[in-house]
């Protein structure tokens, strides 16, 4: 069984081009079939620059962060596996909501779990040590129904972020809760808690070493692989999607970013910066340079222009993404997603891991530059 026909759809362009995009077949149940050539109908390819939309007939997206992006030359066969499994293995657990008639503030959160799961992620396990080598996660989650949203920021003992910042949305008048009292909610709501170590891995652990010394004049440091490595796949996860209901919503979660001070916030709590989420303009998720999608009110001004200006989902990512944002000093990505299916992921930086599903159960993932050409 496949996912339930939407019959608001746009239907997938029969003549779009898949370049390297791993495409697999996702039935229901879970079981991966093998590769699917109508993937490729559902990816709209673009030339770098233009602002068109990666792919139609899309119902769930998730990023992996937005950074120098892998080198197809120096990724090992296993790396590469293991990237597009992770992707692929969020996409799934978001699927299965969407499948039995769930919401998509569940399937978001499903999508985010696994990913804060996934060691090889930036957030839960395998998120990044601040600058005294701690652990200070953020996540929130928005609906687009009624604009509901929930965040909690710098949070230190809860296991899935994105579960606490679910448990502020539904379970308190609030919308960001941060540091003690947002891990004490979670903990009084029944989440699940964990000690500081849990969250370390020895890749994260290797890049606040060189971050260090680079930060005392080490040029080695800068250019070592633990140095590239967190480049690389540095930042956000995210999610969003869009249930038969037409009902839209966004989640993010991320652990910051190497050696930040402790007590730093980014964009990824903050609704407007790093996520949002409204009926009929947008469902959107973020990745990057955290100050500057902040002071760039990010998310929000996306939504804002669909709605104000009357533009469509690629060209609002592409102008706030690609013109607006570079010009505050900082790069990144986002993935949007229109109540229509229709999805882009523009981003100023080098590169940003993400894939997407489609209404009939494709899976497309992207981890490679020449998959996802900057500035597009």
């Amino acid at each position: 069984m496949r996912i339930r026909p939407l019959t608001w759809l746009i239907p997938a362009l029969a003549t779009a081009a898949a370049v390297t995009a791993t495409t697999l077949a996702l039935p229901r149940g879970g079981e991966r079939a093998p590769d699917d050539a109508r993937a490729a109908a559902a990816a709209d390819a673009r030339p770098a620059g233009k602002a068109r939309p990666d792919a139609r007939n899309v119902v769930l997206a998730v990023h992996g962060g937005a950074g120098t992006a892998l080198d197809r030359d120096k990724t090992t066969p296993e790396r590469e596996k293991a990237y597009r499994d992770g992707l692929t293995e969020a996409l799934r657990a978001g699927q299965k909501v969407l499948d039995k008639g769930g919401s998509s503030v569940d399937a978001v959160q499903e999508a985010v779990t696994e990913l804060e799961d996934d060691p090889l992620f930036n957030a839960g396990k395998g998120a990044v040590f601040t600058a005294d080598a701690g652990h200070e996660l953020d996540a929130s989650i928005m609906r687009g129904s009624d604009l509901k949203a929930g965040a909690v920021a710098g949070v230190k003992s809860l296991r899935n972020p994105i579960e606490g910042a679910r448990a502020v949305m539904d379970k308190s008048k609030h919308v960001l809760l941060a540091g003690e009292g947002a891990d004490d909610f979670g903990a009084r709501h029944g989440l699940r808690t964990v000690t500081q170590d849990y969250y370390w891995t020895q890749a994260r652990w290797d890049a606040l070493m060189a971050a260090k010394a680079a930060e005392k004049g080490d040029k080695k440091a800068a250019d070592s692989p633990a140095s590239l490595a967190d480049a690389q796949s540095k930042g956000t996860v995210g999610a969003v999607a869009v249930d038969e209901r037409r009902d839209l919503a966004a989640a993010t979660s991320t652990g910051g970013l190497t050696n930040k001070l402790p007590g730093r916030v980014g964009d990824s709590p903050l609704i407007g910066a790093g996520t949002y989420a409204k009926n009929g303009t947008v469902a959107a998720s973020a990745t990057g340079a955290g100050e500057v999608f902040i002071r760039g009110g990010a998310t929000a001004t996306l939504s804002n222009l669909m709605e104000f200006k009357g533009v469509g989902v690629a060209k609002a990512a592409y102008e706030v993404i690609v013109k607006r944002l570079p010009a505050l000093g900082g790069d990144g990505g986002v993935i949007a997603l229109a109540p229509d299916g229709t999805f882009d992921a523009p981003h100023s930086s080098p590169g940003m891991l993400h894939g997407y599903l489609t209404e009939d159960g494709n899976v497309v993932t992207k981890i490679f530059p020449d998959e996802t050409p900057p500035n597009s």
